[in-house]
């Protein structure tokens, strides 16, 4: 016991030295995690103002906070006195050596930025990329989580989405349907168009402006084919079009407007017997 006091007597200059470090590297700690939490709060309330989608509002601030969080590490320890610059240097060789082997999940995290700062898509909206169809529902670090029409849940890789074309159906107001309607030859060109234009006055999801548009557009083998393009609202695209299709039908066959379908011959000849 004596031993150890009077060690603590020699020393007392130097405990107190480093005691004074250690509690202002713990102050610093402290400190500088309720400021990388303040900075991630400030990050996800400036997105709100810019209405971002909170998914990614979410993944910008978590990324925030990490490197707030980060250097408040490497002021803790320097300010005890451990050298910084051979920690950083440490890091960064097992960073690089991780990121090798870890090529695939690095290019998706890149993409994920990328996502992030092009905003080519948003949550909520109804998109093709990389291949698939479906609604927008999570925007992660790695991956993209879409929903498709028929409630299956595709996990696409990030990298995979910008790495292709990407088709957002959701960012525009109003969307055009496009449909082809073939009446057969023999029918009445004006009448047929007559028929078609009605069946877009009676639709009140057909918006005026833009203004629809019927016209002949090509003089096929079996049929002539009218082009029938009216504007809707993005969100009744689906059910006009199908409603369209069916009361376009309905109206043809009132008017005793037909419809060709393919048709194949079939000529039998009578050989003599010989």
């Amino acid at each position: 016991m004596d031993t150890v006091m009077n060690w603590v007597n020699e020393n007392s200059g130097l405990i107190i030295h480093y005691g004074i470090q250690i509690v202002l590297a713990l102050v610093i700690f402290l400190l500088g995690g309720r400021i990388a939490k303040f900075c991630a709060r400030l990050t996800e309330k400036a997105f709100d103002k810019k209405k971002v989608d909170k998914a990614v509002a979410s993944f910008v601030s978590s990324i925030v906070y990490a490197l707030v969080f980060a250097a408040t590490i490497l002021m803790a320890l320097s300010q005890i006195g451990i050298e910084t610059t051979s920690f950083i240097a440490i890091l960064g060789a097992a960073g690089l050596a991780v990121g090798l082997a870890l090529q695939g999940s690095l290019s998706n995290f890149a993409s994920g930025v990328l996502i992030i700062l092009l905003r080519p898509f948003k949550s909520g909206d109804w998109v093709d990329a990389g291949g698939q169809s479906g609604t927008v529902k999570k925007i992660e670090i790695f991956s993209t989580e879409l929903r498709t029409a028929d409630n299956k849940v595709i996990i696409m890789p990030n990298s995979k989405i910008m790495s292709d074309a990407i088709v957002n159906y959701s960012r525009e107001a109003t969307r055009r349907i496009d449909l082809m309607i073939g009446v057969g030859y023999d029918a009445d060109l004006r009448e047929a168009k007559a028929v078609l234009k009605s069946v877009l006055d009676k639709d009140p999801r057909i918006l005026k402006d833009p203004a629809y548009n019927v016209a002949v557009h090509t003089l096929a083998d079996s049929s002539v084919n009218f082009v029938v393009r009216p504007w809707v609202n993005s969100a009744d695209y689906w059910p006009t079009y199908f409603d369209l299709m069916e009361n376009i039908k309905i109206a043809l066959d009132d008017a005793n407007i037909t419809i060709p379908f393919p048709q194949m011959d079939v000529h039998f000849h009578k050989e003599d017997n010989k």
